[in-house]
C-alpha cells in the first residue's frame, strides 16, 4: 500500500511545529523525517510577487539548492502583481501536495488570514517581503528600511545642496515597499530613527534641503512607470532627481529621461540590478543602485525549508530573520558586481 502523501506531509509538519519550541519533541521530528524519507525528495515551492529579471536570479539560487540538497524545486511567478493570482498559485501548490512554501506576499496585512491558513498546512516562510504578525516561520531577506536609507544616501551624494525629488515604486501594499520608501524619506527629511508609522503617499513632503514631490505607483507595470515618469517631467520641469525603488523602475525612468533629452540633467537613482540600470551606472547616466541578493533569497529559502522538513529547527534564528544585507553599487564597483552576477546567472 502506498503512502498517503497529504497525510504524511501534514503529520510531519505538525510534529515540526511542536519541535520548534520544546526540545523533548526532537526525537519525534527525527521519526517523522525518517517516515518521510521513503516518499522521495521533498518538493519545495518558491513563489514570487510577479515576473522580473530579479526573480530569475533568485531562481538560479533555487536551482543550485536543488542540486545541493536533493530536493525538487518549483519556482512560480505570477504573470501580474495581483493578490488573486498569487493566491491561486499557492492554493494549487498545496492541493498538488507541495511539502513547503517560500513566498513574497503581495499584501501581507490583508492576506493574514489566508497566510495563516497556508501555514497550518505546510511549512511557510517569507522572502523579499515579510508578513509580520502572521504564522510564517521566519523571513529571509534584507532590512528594507535600511536599504531605503542607503538609497537616500545616494540621493544626498548626487544632490549635496538639496533639490526636488520624485519617488517611483510599484505598490505600497507590500511590507518591503512601505519600509523601503520610508527609509528614503527619513534620510532626505533629516530623520535619524525608524518611525512607528509611514508618511502618507499623497502630498508634498518638505525638508530643510530636499522636497519629495510625490510617490508614483505603477502596480508592477514597467510601461505604466515610464508613462508616469514622462508625466512627472512635464508637471515638474525643475525636478532634480528620480528615485526608483523596484527593479524595473530605473529602466522605465531611464527611457523617459532619454526621450525627454534629460539624461544626466536629472539624477537617476536606482534599486536592484537590472542590466540596463548597471549599464547606465557604467555610462554615468545613473548615480548608483542599492541591490539585494536574490540568488541567496532563493538558495537560503530552499536550504531552510529542506532542513525544517527533516526536523532540524536549528536553522530558525531567535529573531526569525536571516538578514541578507543590501549593498550599494556605483561606478566604482559596478564591474566586479556585474561579473559576479553573470557568473551566478549562468550557473
Amino acid at each position: 500500500m502506498g503512502i498517503d502523501r497529504s497525510r504524511a506531509t501534514t503529520a510531519g509538519w505538525a510534529l515540526a511545529i511542536l519541535c520548534a519550541i520544546p526540545l523533548v519533541f526532537i526525537s519525534d521530528c527525527k521519526k517523522a523525517a525518517a517516515e518521510k524519507s521513503g516518499d522521495g525528495p521533498p518538493r519545495i515551492a518558491f513563489v514570487t510577487n510577479q515576473i522580473a529579471d530579479f526573480w530569475n536570479i533568485a531562481k538560479a539560487g533555487c536551482e543550485d539548492a536543488q542540486k545541493d540538497f536533493d530536493i525538487i524545486v518549483d519556482v512560480r511567478m505570477p504573470t501580474e502583481a495581483e493578490v488573486t493570482e498569487q493566491k491561486r498559485i499557492v492554493e494549487d501548490l498545496v492541493t498538488s501536495g507541495v511539502d513547503a512554501i517560500a513566498i513574497s506576499p503581495l499584501d501581507a496585512a490583508n492576506q493574514k488570514k489566508w497566510l495563516n491558513g497556508i501555514a497550518a498546512k505546510v511549512p511557510l516562510i517569507t522572502h523579499d517581503s515579510d508578513a509580520p504578525g502572521t504564522d510564517r516561520i521566519m523571513y529571509i531577506g534584507m532590512d528594507n528600511y535600511l536599504a531605503g536609507r542607503k538609497v537616500g544616501e545616494l540621493v544626498e551624494q548626487a544632490l549635496p545642496d538639496g533639490g526636488e525629488v520624485m519617488l517611483f515604486i510599484g505598490r505600497l501594499e507590500q511590507d518591503n515597499s512601505q519600509l523601503r520608501r520610508q527609509g528614503v524619506i527619513d534620510v532626505l527629511l533629516g530623520r535619524d530613527s525608524r518611525p512607528d508609522s509611514y508618511d502618507p503617499v499623497e502630498g508634498v513632503l518638505e525638508g530643510d534641503k530636499y522636497t519629495i514631490l510625490g510617490t508614483q505607483l505603477d502596480q508592477g507595470k514597467q510601461e505604466r512607470c515610464k508613462e508616469k515618469a514622462a508625466d512627472s517631467l512635464n508637471a515638474h520641469p525643475d525636478m532634480d532627481a528620480m528615485v526608483c525603488l523596484f527593479e524595473y523602475n530605473p529602466p522605465a525612468c531611464y527611457q523617459a529621461l532619454k526621450q525627454a533629452g534629460k539624461l544626466g540633467k536629472i539624477k537617476l537613482v536606482g534599486f536592484d540590478e537590472n542590466e540596463l540600470t548597471l549599464q547606465a551606472i557604467k555610462d554615468g547616466d545613473c548615480v548608483g543602485t542599492v541591490v539585494q541578493n536574490p540568488y541567496r533569497y532563493g538558495y537560503e529559502s530552499m536550504k531552510v525549508l529542506n532542513a525544517l522538513l527533516k526536523g532540524d529547527t536549528s536553522v530558525i534564528p531567535d529573531s526569525k530573520f536571516i538578514d541578507i544585507e543590501a549593498r550599494t553599487i556605483t561606478k566604482k564597483n559596478v564591474d566586479s558586481f556585474w561579473d559576479d552576477l553573470k557568473a551566478k546567472k549562468s550557473g
